[in-house]
C-alpha cells in the first residue's frame, strides 16, 4: 500500500510539472572553479546568480564540507567575488573582488571575519596563486609601477584615446582593443596589512597563469616572448623567473603551444596539455607532456599513440557566464590525471607518468568541466542534459557522490527530458553521432516541426551537457537535431582536421544525412524544417540555405558570409595555412568558392540574421550584414536582429536579458514560418508585395 502511494505521488508531481521556459534562465545557479581546501574536508566554490533587475551575473564565494549532505554556507556577499584560493595551511582563502571592471585581491579567515583588501591597482588583476610559505602571493596584472604612485590635486595628466595600430591583431573579442603601452606581468605582495607589492617581470610580452613552484624558489608562467606571432608557428612556451626577481629562463625549449600545466609535488617535474606548432593543421589535437623542470630539457609526449584530445570537453549554453575556470592537469602519485573527451563524453582518466599508459578513471554520459583533488579527496563540477552543474566527490573506483544540487527547486517544477543518441553513416562511410531532443510530451503518432542546429568552432563538438537552448525548443514543440559532423572534436585527429581546406564543404552533407536519418524515423513534418547556428554553425547555416530550399526558415548567429571579408576583419589572422592556403588577394577563387555570399541567387529560405554589435570574432559587417543586404534586395524575406554591446558570447555569457530575448527572437521567427504565428515586430515597415 505504502508503494503504490509513493508511485501516486510521483506521477501527481510529475503531471504538475511544467515546460521549461526561456525566463528559466533568470532562476539557474550555476556552480564554478571548486577548490578543495589542503586536507580535504572543505570545498569553497563561486555561486553564480542572475540579478534580473540590473541585468547581470552575481557571483559570490560558498564554502562547504566534502560531507554528503552537509549543507553550503555563504562566505562573502559578492556581487562581484571569484576565484577562491587556499594558502597551503588552509587558514586563509585569497580571492578576486571586482569593482567598476577592476578586480583585487582580497584575503578571507576560514573561521570567518569581514574579507580585508590587500590590493589597490589600477588596473585588474588575475591568476593568483600562494606560496608554498603562506606568506606572499604572486598574480599578474597590467598596471605600470607609475600607476601606484598617489597624484597630487591637478597633476592629473591628458591621457589620449586615439589609438595607434601597427600590428594584425590589434583587439579581442570580449576583451576589446590591446593596449600597446601596457602588459600583463608578475606581481607578488605579502599577505599583510599595508604590504606593498613588487614588480617581478617587466618588458613588452605578457605573461599568463603564474605558479610557485613547490619549494618556493621560482615561479612559473606561461607566455608567447615573440613579436607578432602570427607571421610563423611560435609557439606559447613555459618559463620560470626566480622568486626574488630576476632573469627569466625559458623551461619548454621545443616548438609546442603549452595550454595548462602542474609542477610536481616534489617539483622535479611539470605536466601541461600541449599542441605541437608544426605541422600547421586546421585542428591539432592536444596531447599530456611531461618535461624535467630544468631549463632546456626537452619533453616527452605521453599520449602520442592516444587518439584524442587530452584537457578538452564538450560545448553547452551553460557553463558558469562568470568565474568559470577550466580544469589543469593534476598529480596523483606517479599519474597525472586529465579530463578527455571522448565521442561527446567527458571523464577522467589517469595517465603513468612514466609509461604513457591511458587508463579510465570515471565513465558515463556527462561532462566532467572541472575539478580538483586535496588531502587524498576529489570534488567534479558535472553536468549532464538534465543537470546544469553540481558538484560531486569522486571516489577511487570512479563512482560519483552528489554534494550540491544547487537547481533542485527549480528542476522540480519543470520537465526535463534525456536527448536520444543517434548514429548514422555519411555518404563516404564516416559515422556520425547527432542527438535528438524532442518535446517533453513526445507522442511518436503525430508530426512535428525541426530544428537543425549546428554547433561552432568548426572544432568543438556537441555532447552530454546541458543545454538550455534544446531543452526549451523542444518544449516549444520542436524536435530538436544536434549533430557533431566531420570537424567535430572528440572523435580522433583525423575526423576533426579532415575538414582543412573543406570547410564548409562535406560536412554539409553529414548535417543533411543527420536530418534525413530522422525523418526516416517518422513523427517529423518534412515541410516544417528550420536550421540555426552559431559562429562556425552562424556560417554552415548560411551554407545550408544556398546549397538547398528543404528548409522552412533559418536563424543565422554570429556567422560569417564572406570569407575574405573575415580574413581582413576577425580579431585572430589566417595568416598560417589552417583554413585556406593562401591569403585572398593570393586565391581569391578559393575564398569566393567557399564564401556562402557567393550563392546569394540561390537562397529561397526566410533568414534571421542575430549579430553582436561589440563581435570582433565574427563582424557583422563580413557575415549578417552583407546576407541581409543581398537578400533584401532580391526581396527574399530576412530580420536583423542586433544586440547592443555584446560580443561573439552573446549566447553563452551575454547579459541575461539579451539570452532571454535572443532565444525568443530564434524560436518566434521558426514559429513565425513553420507555426503560422503572426509577428509584427517582423512584418512592420515593410511594402506589400
Amino acid at each position: 500500500m505504502k508503494r503504490l502511494l509513493v508511485i501516486v505521488l510521483l506521477l501527481a508531481t510529475s503531471a504538475l510539472a511544467r515546460n521549461i521556459t526561456e525566463k528559466d534562465l533568470f532562476k539557474f545557479v550555476w556552480v564554478a572553479d571548486p577548490q578543495l581546501s589542503p586536507d580535504g574536508s572543505q570545498i569553497a566554490f563561486v555561486r553564480v546568480t542572475v540579478n534580473e533587475k540590473k541585468d547581470r551575473y552575481d557571483t559570490e564565494l560558498w564554502l562547504m564540507p566534502t560531507t554528503p549532505g552537509a549543507a553550503a554556507r555563504r562566505l562573502t556577499n559578492g556581487p562581484g567575488d571569484s576565484s577562491p584560493r587556499w594558502s597551503r595551511d588552509g587558514k586563509m582563502l585569497a580571492f578576486l573582488r571586482a569593482s567598476d571592471g577592476k578586480s583585487q585581491i582580497y584575503l578571507l579567515r576560514r573561521d570567518g571575519g569581514e574579507p580585508q583588501a590587500l590590493t589597490s591597482f589600477a588596473r585588474p588583476i588575475s591568476s593568483i596563486d600562494w606560496s608554498p610559505a603562506d606568506n606572499t602571493i604572486a598574480f599578474t596584472a597590467s598596471t605600470k609601477p607609475e600607476d601606484l604612485e598617489k597624484k597630487k590635486d591637478g597633476e592629473e595628466e591628458h591621457v589620449s584615446d586615439v589609438r595607434v595600430i601597427n600590428q594584425a591583431v590589434y583587439r579581442f573579442n570580449g576583451r576589446g582593443y590591446n593596449d600597446a603601452t601596457r602588459h600583463a606581468h608578475i606581481w607578488t605582495i605579502a599577505a599583510a596589512e599595508d604590504a606593498k607589492p613588487k614588480q617581478l617581470t617587466s618588458g613588452e610580452f605578457d605573461e599568463q597563469d603564474v605558479q610557485w613552484a613547490p619549494d618556493g624558489s621560482r615561479l612559473y608562467f606561461t607566455s608567447t616572448h615573440v613579436r607578432e606571432p602570427y607571421y610563423d608557428e611560435r609557439a606559447n612556451a613555459l618559463y620560470s623567473v626566480p622568486a626574488g626577481g630576476g632573469e627569466a629562463v625559458k623551461v619548454v625549449d621545443a616548438e609546442i603551444n603549452v595550454n595548462s600545466y602542474a609542477p610536481s609535488p616534489d617539483g622535479k617535474w611539470i605536466a601541461f596539455s600541449g599542441t605541437p606548432a608544426k605541422p600547421v593543421l586546421s585542428h591539432s589535437q592536444s596531447d599530456l607532456y611531461v618535461v624535467a623542470a630544468t631549463p632546456g630539457a626537452a619533453p616527452k609526449n605521453l599520449t602520442a599513440s592516444f587518439d584524442n584530445d587530452v584537457m578538452s570537453g564538450v560545448g553547452g549554453d551553460q557553463r558558469a557566464p562568470r568565474a568559470g575556470r577550466g580544469a589543469r592537469p593534476t598529480w596523483s602519485g606517479n599519474a597525472v590525471i586529465v579530463t578527455v573527451a571522448e565521442e561527446g563524453r567527458v571523464n577522467l582518466k589517469r595517465i603513468d607518468a612514466a609509461s604513457g599508459r591511458v587508463e579510465a578513471w570515471t565513465n558515463g554520459k556527462q561532462d566532467i568541466q572541472s575539478f580538483d583533488m586535496a588531502g587524498g579527496k576529489t570534488v567534479a563540477l558535472l553536468s549532464t542534459p538534465t543537470m546544469i552543474g553540481d558538484l560531486f566527490l569522486v571516489g577511487s573506483d570512479g563512482a560519483f557522490t552528489r554534494l550540491t544540487n544547487v537547481n533542485a527547486k527549480l528542476f522540480d517544477e519543470v520537465k526535463l527530458t534525456e536527448p536520444d543518441e543517434l548514429w548514422l553513416t555519411s555518404f563516404d562511410g564516416k559515422k556520425i553521432e547527432t542527438w535528438v531532443q524532442k518535446p517533453p510530451d513526445f507522442d511518436p503518432a503525430k508530426k512535428y516541426p525541426l530544428i537543425l542546429n549546428i554547433h561552432g568552432g568548426p572544432h568543438s563538438a556537441y555532447g552530454y551537457t546541458f543545454d538550455h537552448e534544446f531543452q526549451w525548443m523542444a518544449a516549444k514543440g520542436y524536435v530538436v537535431v544536434y549533430p557533431n559532423p566531420r570537424g567535430s572534436t572528440s572523435y580522433g585527429q583525423e575526423f576533426a582536421n579532415v575538414i582543412q581546406y573543406h570547410y564548409p564543404g562535406d560536412d554539409f552533407k553529414d548535417l543533411m544525412a543527420a536530418v534525413d536519418a530522422v525523418i526516416a524515423k517518422g513523427s517529423i513534418d518534412a515541410k516544417k524544417l528550420c536550421v540555426t547556428g552559431g559562429s562556425g554553425g552562424g556560417l554552415l547555416t548560411n551554407w545550408v540555405i544556398t546549397q538547398t530550399d528543404r528548409f522552412a526558415a533559418a536563424a543565422s548567429q554570429r556567422d560569417i558570409a564572406d570569407w575574405a571579408t573575415f580574413w581582413y576583419t576577425a580579431d585572430f589572422t589566417l595568416f598560417q595555412p589552417t583554413w585556406f592556403h593562401k591569403a585572398p588577394f593570393e586565391d581569391a577563387e578559393d575564398f569566393r568558392a567557399r564564401s556562402p555570399i557567393t550563392y546569394i541567387d540561390r537562397v529561397k529560405t526566410p533568414l534571421m540574421l542575430i549579430e553582436g554589435e561589440a563581435d570582433y570574432r565574427t563582424p557583422p559587417a563580413a557575415g549578417g550584414e552583407m546576407m541581409f543586404r543581398a537578400l533584401k534586395y532580391r526581396h527574399v524575406p530576412a530580420v536583423m536582429v542586433r544586440f547592443p554591446d555584446e560580443s561573439h558570447e552573446l549566447s553563452r555569457s551575454g547579459k541575461p536579458w539579451h539570452r532571454v530575448e535572443r532565444l525568443q527572437h530564434i524560436v518566434g521567427w521558426f514559429d513565425y514560418w513553420v507555426m503560422g504565428k503572426g509577428n509584427a515586430q517582423y512584418e512592420m515597415g515593410l511594402r506589400s508585395r
